[in-house]
């Protein structure tokens, strides 16, 4: 009896090591990143996105390849880079079904082909090959929304030993792809690429497509009568406290905020204006074109109420003949600048003859907006801390925190940081020198005193 229960489990053994599908891919899209790692789910894994030996691997012939034995034999399947972030595509870049291929048993193998990544066809596309979109559906928890994000990566993100600056760019769909735009594209990976090839230390391009019908809404921090708008502050949360974070946690980024930089053109140069100013703490760099600052007057009290907190790098750019008050509303946005104390050295203004309200216009400019702001030189550091005494109590605290010195702190505003850098509270101090923490989670947090854009004191302190 033994001996029988024992030669069936060698006959299944022996039938095991025999039973085996090889799945190869001969062919991916040609915008497919040379890193990227290419995954088979389906139901012989639960579809399971963080199962890692369903990556394929390079074989010598140049082909991906994964052998496994299958858990089921009537096979659904698909490929697909990280976390869906895409998956493949049909040959128009749209939404592809579900492979299928019946497994018999023993040595099989199957030959297939990779038409696009969903999102990305190749059919007309300009795109480079180091850019790619991470996701068709990114979450916007803070708007219960969803969007298509791109990601350019320098050529030099090969090296593995680097880490690169990142730039966040609005109206994604415009950057990298004329066959995504809707008026022209703004050749950023050509243009970058160029910039690589000249002996440019490259940075990470981050593209967030606009909400076609909310973009007025999502890139205007106020509202305008005629207009509506006014969801700018919200987006901008998105931005800082969920994509940031994400891609610093998934890419070799210089995640501090003299390597972070925000930009756009007409309302994304409205919102990339305010959220510089509002986030100097995670941004040193804005690239401001054909700025939409009519749209609201609030615009300039936004960035006069901010102040001067850090250093900073704008560069702005204008046609003269695109608006009959474009360049006397970046006039007057450049001259509060100046009197909030930022030098020549961090703003720089261009204004052209033959500039127009169009992609072609911010494409030929945009090289020379990326080199001034990453320039070498002088860095977009802190402006300094005034030596103010005070004291902070209690510490720790549960509800309130106090505030005792010795010197007026009349028209201060105080803010109150996260250990990630993440502005939590931003208000003028009471009169009674006394700030309302209850709101707070446990944790430790950086409560800092700014006076007319002039950094007054810097605290530590924990909320248990």
């Amino acid at each position: 009896m033994k001996k029988n229960i024992l030669s069936i489990l060698l006959i299944i053994s022996y039938l095991s090591a025999f039973a085996q599908l090889t799945i190869r891919v001969t062919s991916v899209p040609t915008n497919t990143p040379a890193d990227t790692k290419i995954y088979v789910l389906g139901n012989f894994n639960n579809w399971n996105v963080n199962d890692t030996t369903k990556i394929l691997k390079r074989q010598t012939d140049g082909s991906l390849a994964i052998t496994f034995t299958p858990s089921v034999s009537a096979l659904q399947f698909k490929f697909t880079q990280y976390n869906w972030t895409p998956p493949e595509g049909n040959a128009q870049g749209g939404v592809r079904a579900n492979r299928t291929f019946t497994y018999n048993g023993g040595v099989q193998t199957i030959d297939l082909t990779i038409d696009s990544w969903e999102g990305q066809s190749t059919t007309g596309s300009t795109a480079a090959a180091n850019v790619r979109v991470i996701s068709n559906a990114f979450s916007m928890p803070q708007l219960g929304r969803t969007r298509r994000v791109w990601l350019y990566l320098p050529p030099q993100y090969a090296d593995t030993t680097k880490r690169f600056p990142v730039f966040y760019m609005h109206d994604g769909q415009n950057l990298f792809d004329r066959a995504t735009s809707f008026s022209g594209e703004w050749q950023v990976d050509e243009t970058l690429n160029t910039l690589a090839s000249q002996g440019d230390k490259g940075c990470i391009v981050v593209g967030i497509d606009n909400g076609g019908g909310s973009r007025i809404a999502e890139y205007t921090p106020y509202r305008n009568t005629q207009y509506g708008g006014g969801e700018g502050k919200i987006y901008a949360k998105f931005l800082v406290e969920t994509l940031k974070p994400y891609i610093d946690a998934n890419y070799r980024t210089k995640s501090d905020r003299t390597n972070t930089a925000v930009g756009g053109s007409s309302l994304g140069g409205l919102i990339s204006m305010y959220i510089a100013a509002e986030y100097q703490n995670v941004f040193s760099k804005a690239l401001i074109f054909s700025p939409s600052f009519w749209f609201a007057d609030s615009t300039y009290t936004q960035v006069q109420q901010r102040g001067k907190q850090f250093g900073m790098r704008y560069y702005f750019l204008a046609g003269t003949n695109e608006d009959a008050t474009l360049v006397s509303k970046v006039n007057q946005m450049t001259t509060l600048l100046r009197g909030l104390g930022y030098t020549d050295d961090e703003m720089k203004t261009v204004f052209k003859s033959d500039g127009a309200h169009s992609e072609w216009f911010w494409a030929r400019e945009y090289g020379e907006g990326y080199k001034w702001l990453f320039r070498e030189g002088t860095s977009a550091t802190d402006v300094g801390k005034i030596d103010t005494k005070v004291k902070v109590y209690p510490n720790p605290t549960d509800s309130v925190l106090r505030i005792e010195s010795s010197e007026n702190l009349a028209f201060v505003n105080v803010e109150i940081y996260d250990v990630f850098g993440r502005l939590m509270r931003y208000e003028a101090l009471r009169s009674d020198k006394q700030i309302d923490v209850n709101y707070l989670k446990s944790g430790t947090y950086i409560l800092r005193g700014v006076r007319a854009g002039q950094l007054l004191f810097t605290e530590r302190f924990v909320r248990y």
